[in-house]
Order: structure tokens, then sequence, then C-alpha cells
């Protein structure tokens, strides 16, 4: 990044903007996804199969301390993201595995990242893990004007409970877009056997851009989340229609520009001693428009900072969770955030 800051026209700002070379200058705002990996309190729920895990009780011995610490974790990764090219962060941040509103009432508050004033979005899941998603986004960029949470069912399976998908519409410095949070069925029990239901949240995130396409051709729209799947799966290429070339975009197509990203090896979380980009943020084509008199696609990255990897042991180079099984790590998340830039000539 800072090679390009130097090589390149765009030198970016959310609260100012710096002069190019064309004496062209550009506003930027940074939209990221972060997997919080069970930011659960330490208040057991009997209606929620995972959280007696999460108790002071439990093996996990998940007090105040190690919740707290957890806060101040999330915040210290959420207070740097972006902040090389804006010093205002991530304008808005969808997030998933974390058990309800609380939480985000009291990450929001912690002084890293406070003086942003994050408000919320936010709506129970049936999840039987007891885990959401979310949208934190900062007042003075982004206006909600309208919010809902759609349910993913299984006609098959009566007793399927997962996330559901967030919709959130409204306005960015005073253009139109669309955001959808998802968190898509895991790969428990093995990839091929569960790929049918990821399968089918990819078909209900379609039916979702479909939906917003059709009340305008050109919604700028932006799905994201840990979808349980790569770029190349095919709940990603063939159910949600997202592409990683943006040359062979068909109408209604989406441009996934996290595809480059995992071609070249770069990926979110890890297993087995591979890595994989689960975390994905997809945009529609009324975010590649070259006319930058509007908001559009720069750069997609992930935030791998040296800080977010495990330093030793059998994990080393993975990202440095919070728990291995019980065994507490004291990290961050066992996923990588990732972001994009959009851009926009100044007035």
């Amino acid at each position: 990044m800072r090679n390009l800051l130097v090589i390149v026209l765009f030198v970016l700002s959310l609260s100012f903007s710096l002069k190019s070379s064309a004496q062209q200058s550009y506003d930027v705002v940074c939209i990221g996804f972060y997997n919080l990996e069970n930011l659960f309190d330490t208040i057991y729920n009997p209606e929620l199969r995972l959280n007696e895990e999460f108790t002071p009780e439990a093996d996990k011995k998940w007090g105040s301390k190690r919740y707290h610490e957890k806060l101040n974790h999330m915040a210290r990764v959420i207070a740097q993201v972006g902040t090389d090219v804006t010093p205002d962060g991530l304008a808005l941040l969808g997030v998933s595995e974390i058990e309800n509103r609380g939480v985000l009432e009291d990450l929001v508050k912690d002084p890293q990242i406070a003086d942003r004033n994050y408000k919320i979005v936010h709506y129970d899941s049936p999840d039987r893990r007891g885990v959401d998603v979310g949208l934190l986004y900062q007042e003075k960029y982004f206006k909600p004007v309208n919010s809902t949470s759609v349910r993913l069912t299984m006609p098959e399976d009566t007793g399927f409970r997962t996330r559901d998908q967030l919709v959130v519409s409204g306005l960015l410095n005073g253009e139109m877009i669309h955001v959808v949070v998802n968190h898509w069925p895991s790969r428990s029990g093995g990839e091929k056997r569960s790929r049918p239901k990821r399968n089918a949240a990819g078909k209900l995130s379609r039916m979702i851009v479909d939906s917003l396409l059709t009340l305008d051709s050109n919604a700028k729209i932006m799905v994201m989340g840990d979808l349980n799947d790569d770029p190349v799966n095919p709940s990603v290429k063939e159910f949600l229609r997202a592409s990683g070339s943006r040359k062979s975009l068909q109408d209604g197509d989406l441009y996934n520009p996290m595809y480059d990203l995992y071609r070249a090896g770069i990926g979110s979380l890890a297993y087995r001693d591979t890595w994989n980009l689960f975390d994905q943020i997809i945009l529609s084509q009324g975010l590649l428009s070259e006319d930058r008199t509007q908001f559009s696609f720069y750069k997609a990255v992930v935030f791998n900072k040296n800080f977010l990897l495990q330093k030793e042991g059998s994990f080393a180079g993975y990202p440095f969770r919070t728990f291995v099984g019980d065994s507490y790590m004291g990290g961050y998340s066992d996923h990588f955030p990732v972001y994009v830039l959009l851009i926009r000539a100044s007035k």
C-alpha cells in the first residue's frame, strides 16, 4: 500500500483529500467484514446450546477478565483496519459470531474505538449455536434508511437453524448503498455433505440481490461475510453468480475482488496447513463504474498484520485465535478481517 500511495493517482482520506499528480482529489471510505470468533458475554442462557461453554464455571473459564480482554483485542484490530489510508478507519463493518446486541454495545465502547461513535444494526438469529451477524457504522458517514433480517430455511430439513442474512440500505455520504451481511452454514460434517446448505445460502443472497436490482438496475450492493466457502466454490460462483473477472460479467453478475487474492494464495483463515478465503466482500456492477463522481471500487485487502499471527507451536503462522478447543490462547480470532476501499472524486 505504501508503494501504491507513491505511484498511483489516488491519495485518499475519509476526512480530507490530498491533491494527486493530476490535481484531482479523491475521498475514500473503508468498508470491512470481521468474524469475531465467538464473542460471547459471560451470562448463561439455557436457550443457546453453545452458551454454556462461555461461562465462568465451564471448561473455558469464560469470566469477566477474559471477556474484556477479548473486547480489547477486537477493538485493537478494528481501530487499525484501513487507517493507513484513512484516519477514521472503517466507516462500516459487518461482523459475525456475536452472541447478541449487548456484546456489540460493549465492543463499541472500548476506548480504542469509542471516539468513532459506532452505531449498531442487529437482529437475533435462530442459529443453534447462538451466534448472529451485525453491522457497525459511523453515523457521520452512513445513515441507515431500512434494515431487515432474511431467514434461510431448508424445506427438506425442518429442524435446520442458522444465521439470518442481514440487509441494510442507507446513504453513504449521500449515495444509496445496500449491504448484505452473511455467515453461511459451516462445513461441519464435511465440505461435500454440508455443501447444499451453503448453496442454499448463496441462492438466498442472490434472491436478495435480484430484488434490489429489480428496483434499481445500477444499485450499489455489497454482499459480505464468512461464507465458509472460497471464491471458486459453487455457492459463490454459481448460486450467488460472483465472478473474479470484470471483463466477463454478464447482466446482474457480481464481481468478486477476493478471487485474485485467493489465487495468489492469500487467505483469511487456515485449516490443516491450507489457506482459505471464506471472508469475502462481493460487489454489484453499480460499484464498478468509471464515473468517479460516484463511489466505486478501488481495492480489496486481507488485514493480516503480524500481531494477528500465532508465533509458535504447531499453529505457527495461523491466525492467533482466542481458544483452541478449551485451551485459552489469548489471541484475537481464527479469521482475519477483510475490507474494500471505495473512492469518489472530491467536490
